[in-house]
């Protein structure tokens, strides 16, 4: 039964790398974008904010620390566990920018106040376009990608194939596909009726025949 836990490094490296680069992207860009002019409020390069910190840097760690899980594990579980955490770093991503307007603080009076620091990711510098576009690749649209990497490395991790089962019973298991050149001989083609002539007859003249 261990042994089935057993899974191939290679079946986390694509999904690994693609989010490792992703959760690098999301915590940087808060502060190198500025160089850019593409950047939230302050738009100032390498400033921090508690926002910063908790909206971008901490799920940008989540999802490389996933994808490098997923990425060097070879026990199942572990891998999963990775491409689990990167999901989740995705999808707060995705969301946790939203819950600021949400959670307001209150003043003494009971009337709300200004949105608390840890959920204020600031507001997106420029024209409406490029506001859209801060918005996509800062939050939401980076979210979704992440979340769709980590869900279909889950989904691999999650079926146990002909080979893994190979695998686990001690079997030798070729993950190389063999080459043209090892492949075995395509089989001769079926032979054609040969007319009395020696010549072999066209359609139309053994379409006339059979009847």
């Amino acid at each position: 039964m261990t042994a089935m836990m057993r899974v191939p490094r290679t079946r986390g490296v694509g999904s690994g790398v693609l989010l490792i680069l992703l959760g690098a992207w999301g915590a940087l860009i808060p502060f190198v974008g500025p160089y850019f002019h593409f950047a939230y409020t302050p738009d100032a390069a390498w400033t921090w904010t508690w926002g910063r910190f908790f909206l971008e840097i901490v799920p940008g760690v989540a999802t490389a620390l996933g994808g490098l899980i997923l990425l060097i594990s070879a026990f199942r579980p572990v891998a999963m566990f990775g491409a689990a955490l990167a999901a989740a770093g995705g999808a707060w991503f995705a969301v946790g920018h939203l819950l600021g307007p949400v959670w307001s603080s209150t003043t003494t009076l009971g009337v709300p106040g200004s949105t608390p620091a840890v959920f204020n990711p600031g507001s997106p510098t420029g024209g409406p376009l490029h506001m859209v576009a801060e918005n996509l690749a800062f939050f939401t649209a980076l979210g979704v990608v992440i979340v769709f990497l980590a869900s279909v490395a889950l989904g691999r991790l999650a079926v146990v194939g002909a080979r893994d089962a190979q695998l686990a019973r001690g079997e030798e298991v070729a993950w190389d596909k063999p080459r043209r050149s090892e492949k075995p001989d395509k089989l001769p083609e079926r032979e054609k009726p040969v007319t009395e002539d020696g010549e072999r007859p066209s359609v139309w003249r053994r379409l006339t025949t059979t009847r």
